[in-house]
């Protein structure tokens, strides 16, 4: 059982780092690493099983990646179709089908290449897979973390429920990926009032931004009103122009109507993991939750989220895949 010993110690460095804080990157990546070190001790298992069980120990380990990964090109595929077809052809819409081309393209690569050419290109072929398993990896384990973390519920008692703010329609009306985040901003500031706990206020955080009439954050609180939401039960963050300035602006509006205020803060589900992270870098009080987004529009949005992620822990990311590069250079050369 020596074998499942990193596995074991990557779960609990995960259970630590959880309770420590939900917003962490690293979490996604201890919870990513126990799945590798649980795929590992199973092949080593294989020899012990008998021969139906060690058959499908390979299967699952080995067999279930490859498949997985050629049914994620063409599911990737087929929604960057449906987001150009509903979207437009803006590169941000074209992540998901650039995404799927890429998987099929490095399929091919490898194929053709493989024990085909000299030396130095075997290398080269060596290095590209690394180099791609390795972001695949990252991307593997934010989906992952991102999907767990979007199953917080809240519990307790909570001072504000914050919504964060997103571009208007004609400068002054609030578009449905906007209406999404106040819908559920609202649902939870009406179960906190039917649990018999405090009455939560509901802080619409957005400022105007260019070719807008009006706040972001002024609005939605018009749209809630026109839903019902009594005026008295909320507040404005209206300078905000960035999802930073959100959460400090934010932050500053809450620490002034009580320091030890605890709150949630929401936006769209795509959003949720990444907007928790930048709320524990400045220092908000709460998780984030995310309200639901159209499916189509999800694979891309999720991409762009992980690249903004990647980014901004660029200086790890960018010198694991340098020294990639670099040796797949030298290896190259070699050959």
């Amino acid at each position: 059982m020596l074998a499942f010993v990193p596995a074991v110690l990557s779960l609990l460095l995960f259970g630590m780092s959880v309770r420590d804080d939900r917003r962490r990157f690293r979490n996604a990546v201890y919870l990513g690493l126990t799945f590798i070190f649980t795929s590992i001790g199973l092949l080593y298992q294989v020899r012990h099983l008998p021969g139906g069980l060690a058959t499908a120990v390979v299967a699952l380990v080995l067999l279930i990646p490859v498949l997985g990964t050629v049914s994620l090109g063409v599911f990737l595929i087929g929604n960057g179709l449906t987001m150009v077809r509903k979207e437009g052809r803006s590169p941000a819409n074209l992540l998901s089908l650039a995404a799927g081309v890429g998987i099929f393209l490095l399929i091919a690569f490898v194929l053709v290449t493989a024990n085909t050419g000299p030396p130095a290109m075997d290398a080269v072929m060596v290095g590209v897979v690394f180099l791609v398993a390795y972001v695949s990896f990252l991307f593997l384990c934010f989906l992952a973390y991102a999907y767990l973390y979007g199953r917080i519920k809240v519990r307790g008692d909570v001072d504000y429920v914050v919504m964060l703010g997103s571009g208007l329609i004609g400068g002054d009306r609030v578009p449905p990926l906007l209406a999404s985040r106040l819908r559920k901003g609202r649902e939870i500031h009406d179960a906190q009032i039917a649990r018999g706990g405090r009455v939560p206020l509901l802080l619409t955080s957005g400022g105007k931004g260019t070719g807008e009439k009006l706040a972001e954050a002024r609005a939605m609180a018009d749209w809630l009103i026109a839903e019902g939401v009594p005026r008295e039960h909320l507040r404005l963050e209206d300078r905000s122009r960035t999802t930073e300035e959100n959460l400090e602006f934010s932050r500053t509006v809450m620490e002034a109507g009580d320091p030890r205020y605890r709150c949630v803060v929401v936006t769209n589900n795509f959003h949720a993991f990444r907007a928790a992270m930048m709320a524990r870098k400045a220092g908000v009080n709460g998780q984030v939750l995310g309200s639901p987004t159209a499916k189509y529009f999800w694979p891309s949005a999720t991409i762009r989220e992980f690249v903004a992620v990647f980014w901004e822990h660029r200086a790890v990311n960018l010198s694991v895949c340098g020294g990639i590069v670099a040796l797949t250079a030298v290896l190259a050369a070699a050959g």
